[in-house]
């Protein structure tokens, strides 16, 4: 069984997980900070 991670900074995913959808996908952070980096990040390539 492998282990989720957050696609930001790559910390094991709880329950508390936040999923964000970029480029048409659903990715899981630890938190919205993460969140929020992920979302400057897909911002910064339109």
């Amino acid at each position: 069984m492998s282990e989720k991670t957050c696609a930001v900074c790559d910390y094991p995913l709880d329950g508390n997980a936040i999923k964000v959808t970029i480029g048409g996908r659903a990715v899981e952070v630890c938190c919205e900070e993460c969140a929020e980096k992920l979302r400057e990040a897909e911002a910064t390539t339109k």
